[in-house]
């Protein structure tokens, strides 16, 4: 949809279960997971107008939640092919994929840095706590309180903030923090579950996903939390909101 909630529409009508959709820096390019198979996902990659449709993986088992790298090269995934779920990375056309965790919990929801030297991560265990490490896979280290139930991370376009979700307050909302995990302050707050935060390339608003209307729609604050307003309203979920470049 535009940014200001008009014009919904969908590139991807021919695909089952399109889920997780991720903007190429350039615009050009959207990279989201399909599950046409019960058991199975795979990552694809297609142009922004849904046209070029091409398969990336094809993994025996769940590979999802692409992220691309900010110079359009790389795109990192998680997997479950190696009988844990870790992140992986691969070239943007789907070449030399590789694993770069290796950890008891699963690892999942990669998210880059805006300069590409990091990415933040959820590792879940079975509760999530949000970690980042170098690009290469190396310096792993926890953001997140020890034991606490958050994830979800997403840097601001200036990489100094990283948004997240919460269970701290006893139900899911949305803090940011310093990116190296200090100074975190409370977005949302209300009884309902606010989730899945993106912010906008000029790092001035952040959409997110809240059912406070008893129905998961798209919402859109000001990067302090303030203005929070609705962007959706549909009979369906309207979820895992991504901001084009």
């Amino acid at each position: 949809m535009n940014a200001d909630g008009s014009k919904l529409w969908s590139p991807a009508d021919n695909i089952h279960r399109f889920s997780k959709p991720a903007w190429s820096a350039d615009g050009q390019s959207l990279a989201f997971a399909a599950a046409p198979l019960i058991n199975k996902s795979d990552i694809y990659v297609m142009n922004a107008d849904g046209s070029n449709q091409r398969r990336l993986t094809d993994s025996p088992d769940w590979d999802r939640n692409p992220a691309w790298s900010p110079d359009g090269t790389l795109i990192a995934f998680d997997s479950d092919r190696d009988d844990n779920v870790e992140v992986y990375m691969m070239n943007a056309d789907g070449t030399n994929q590789r694993r770069l965790t290796k950890n008891v919990p699963d690892d999942v929801r990669p998210a880059w840095s805006p300069d590409g030297k990091l990415i933040a991560f959820d590792s879940c265990s079975p509760s999530c706590e949000v970690y980042v490490m170098n690009a290469d896979g190396t310096d792993q280290r926890r953001l997140s309180p020890p034991g606490a139930s958050e994830g979800q991370p997403a840097w601001s376009p200036d990489g100094l903030s990283i948004a997240f979700v919460t269970g701290q307050d006893g139900n899911k909302e949305i803090y940011v923090m310093n990116a190296d995990g200090a100074n975190r302050r409370n977005l949302t707050n209300n009884p309902s579950l606010d989730t899945e935060p993106v912010w906008s390339p000029d790092g001035k608003h952040i959409a997110f996903v809240s059912d406070r209307d008893a129905n998961y729609e798209i919402y859109v604050m000001n990067a302090d939390g303030t203005n929070q307003r609705r962007f959706t309203n549909n009979p369906e979920y309207d979820l895992l909101p991504s901001w084009g470049p």
